[in-house]
Order: structure tokens, then C-alpha cells, then sequence
């Protein structure tokens, strides 16, 4: 049987209504792809604190979640994923890039020009169907 993993991902908006976008190295499962920067719950974590402590510890800033954006869950080949999106701001500091290859900003309506880990398109498809 395969293993589920309950994961938070962070949709980022800025003043400019750019979204934050992740491009995953090549040393991480689903390499080049891009997704919303976040992290896997902890056992008997909160998801809203699980989201702002893998943001801490990844980008070195601090957001403030507002609310549940999309869920779902998606079976890899070797795992199954239930994603959990939360639109939130940053309250302190600037994202920076520890862990991905990559972060961009970008205004919904380019979301699709990046290739996207499937699990993270139903959120891409929702905020671009937003405008």
C-alpha cells in the first residue's frame, strides 16, 4: 500500500497581485517542476502552523495564513498526496530561495505558462479561473 502524505502549500499573493511560484531542484522527488512552496504536517500539527513553519524555515520569512484555498489528493507513482492550499501574506521579511532552484512571482493569468507537479494544478486551474 502506498503512503500518504499530508502536505501545506502556500499561495502567496503580493501588492501586485503576483503569486509566488517554486521550481523544485533537481535533487527533490518531481525535479523541475514548479509548485507552491510548502511542506509536509507534522504528526498532530496544525495545518495553518505547519504552513507558516515550513515557510520560515524554507523562504526565511513569516506569513500569516488566511484562509483554505483548494484540497486535493493526488496518487503518485510511488505516494499519494493530499494537498492542502492556503492563500496567505507575508507579514515579515522577503521570500528567499533555500531549498528550490527557483522563485518567481507571477500574475494569475501566466500560471499555465510554467510545468506544474499534477498535484498542484487543481489550485493552479482554480486561481486562474479566479479572474
Amino acid at each position: 500500500m502506498k503512503k500518504t502524505a499530508k502536505v501545506v502549500a502556500a499561495i502567496i499573493e503580493n501588492e501586485n497581485e503576483e503569486i509566488l511560484c517554486a521550481l523544485r531542484s533537481p535533487e527533490m522527488s518531481l525535479p523541475n517542476l514548479w509548485e507552491f512552496p510548502g511542506g509536509k504536517v507534522e504528526e498532530g500539527e496544525d495545518i495553518y502552523a505547519a504552513l507558516a513553519r515550513e515557510i520560515e524555515e524554507e523562504m526565511h520569512c513569516k506569513i500569516e495564513t488566511e484562509e483554505l484555498f483548494n484540497e486535493n489528493v493526488h496518487e503518485y507513482e510511488a505516494f499519494i498526496i493530499n494537498l492542502i492550499a492556503i492563500k496567505c501574506k507575508v507579514v515579515e521579511g522577503t521570500p528567499v530561495n533555500s531549498e528550490h532552484s527557483k522563485l518567481i512571482w507571477l500574475k494569475r493569468e501566466n500560471l499555465n505558462s510554467l510545468k506544474w507537479a499534477p498535484a498542484d494544478i487543481p489550485a493552479v486551474e482554480q486561481l486562474v479561473n479566479e479572474l
